[in-house]
């Protein structure tokens, strides 16, 4: 009997009873749990932030959009040092995925941001980054028909205003998950989905401490701790969550970063300074937990990490509305 396609619905978890089969009967109590599946999308709204996020209008040159730092085709990151802005400039930190991002407790490196939606209005009004305003933003969407259809059928609203835009765009990235990686198949009860290496690797990043910070569905992203927590780091200029707090306990403290795809994802930490993933993995022994790691066990430990690698998100680009005579033209100055 095929089941696969018949939904089961027990308090707030919706899942086809195939895998609902699996997971009660095998998944394994491990601090790390698999990625759920989507469920609950408003397909409008989701649409619509699909556009959104791929819309350089939204950006004063009308070049920049929210996929030039978070591309989805390199994992959700830019896969550079720090992030090209209006003008070309430089970025002040290391721009994190967008891959899995809802598993965050805050967004941004410092937390600023409580949510998706408040952090999908900062880059826009970002003078280092897409440099408009959410007015001027908001006014090049309403001068296209097309967008203004699109609001209305999603939110009911003639006149766009920014809330609903930052509420698409959260949506969107919302559904920007990475379910099914080989970490997550023996999860569920797949002994034969990752190597004897790599579950020796899974077995060292738990006794050596590395779990105690990377846990959780997206294997980080639900603490903040400091960076140099036993030993102190060289990067003492970027300040982390002091900014936002003015607590002198939060200097040199950052968001735990996602491991989901971390393979993807170099340069690595808020400061980009290692391309190699076996040289962060040292760094993190050294840094945050005050021991050394052997070539073996690096090697080993690496080779799990390289596990948490998931499906990517198949996204089709989307074709955009064009422009009118009342569309405001871009701007480079």
């Amino acid at each position: 009997m095929k089941l696969t396609k018949i939904l089961v619905i027990s308090g707030s978890m919706v899942f086809t009873a195939s895998h609902a089969m699996t997971t009660v009967a095998a998944e394994r109590n491990e601090p790390i749990q698999p990625i759920p599946e989507n469920v609950n999308v408003n397909p409008a709204k989701v649409e619509l932030g699909k556009k959104l996020f791929f819309e350089p209008r939204l950006s004063k040159s009308g070049f920049i959009s929210c996929n030039s730092c978070h591309n989805l085709s390199t994992g959700g990151a830019d896969n550079l040092p720090s992030s090209i802005g209006h003008k070309w400039q430089l970025g002040p930190i290391n721009s994190p995925t967008v891959l899995n991002a809802k598993f965050n407790l805050a967004q941004f490196w410092d937390g600023r941001a409580k949510d998706l939606k408040a952090q999908a209005g900062g880059p826009i009004a970002n003078p280092g980054e897409m440099a408009s305003t959410h007015k001027a933003a908001v006014t090049v969407l309403q001068s296209i028909p097309e967008y203004i259809a699109s609001f209305k059928a999603v939110y009911g609203v003639n006149q766009i205003g920014i809330e609903q835009v930052t509420d698409a765009i959260a949506a969107f990235e919302e559904t920007l998950t990475t379910p099914n990686s080989r970490f997550d198949q023996w999860l569920r009860g797949d002994d034969g989905a990752i190597s004897a290496q790599e579950k020796a690797g899974y077995t060292l990043f738990k006794t050596k401490g590395c779990i105690a910070c990377h846990n959780g569905v997206g294997v980080g992203g639900t603490a903040f701790w400091k960076f140099g927590l036993v030993k102190p780091y060289k990067d003492t200029k970027t300040l982390g969550r002091y900014n936002v707090t003015k607590k002198e306990y939060d200097k040199y403290v950052f968001k735990v970063p996602l491991l989901r795809n971390i393979e993807l994802t170099a340069p690595y930490f808020h400061d980009a300074s290692t391309w190699d993933l076996a040289e962060a993995v040292r760094m993190m022994a050294e840094y945050q937990l005050g021991t050394k790691l052997s070539d073996n066990e690096t090697q080993k430990i690496v080779a799990f990490l390289k596990t948490l690698t998931g499906e990517q998100p198949a996204i089709a680009y989307p074709v955009l509305p064009p422009s009118t005579v009342n569309t405001p033209k871009p701007n480079r100055e």
